[in-house]
């Protein structure tokens, strides 16, 4: 069974920064695209950004310029830097993965708040 933790969540004023983590419990299992979802109160899930295992990346026109996404494959980590935040980045935002031969796995989100 595949998990994907993740953390770095918080409470954070605009214009500060936040990283986020999330590793995957795949041993013994290849992992293709990687990204960030998130989904604010009362809207559907989107994508912030992604990444494919030989580092080619998708953000979303929103986070252009502020967030950056990142992975070690050796650690089976993904990661989103967010620079700049604004209120409306605040929402749940929730990994995935694309396990080889398995599937696409969520983590369980973690909260970003921007506010003053």
């Amino acid at each position: 069974q595949v998990q994907l933790v993740e953390s770095g969540g918080g409470l954070v004023q605009p214009g500060g920064s936040l990283r986020l983590s999330c590793a995957a419990s795949a041993t013994f299992y290849r992992i293709n695209n990687m990204g960030w979802y998130r989904q604010a109160p009362g809207k559907q899930r989107e994508l912030v950004a992604e990444i494919t295992r030989s580092g080619d990346t998708n953000y979303a026109d929103s986070v252009k310029g502020r967030f950056i996404v990142s992975r070690d494959n050796a650690k089976k980590t993904v990661y989103l830097q967010m620079n700049n935040l604004k209120p409306d980045d605040t929402a749940v935002y929730y990994c995935k993965a694309a396990i080889v031969f398995q599937g696409d796995y969520w983590g369980q989100g973690t909260q970003v708040t921007v506010s003053s």
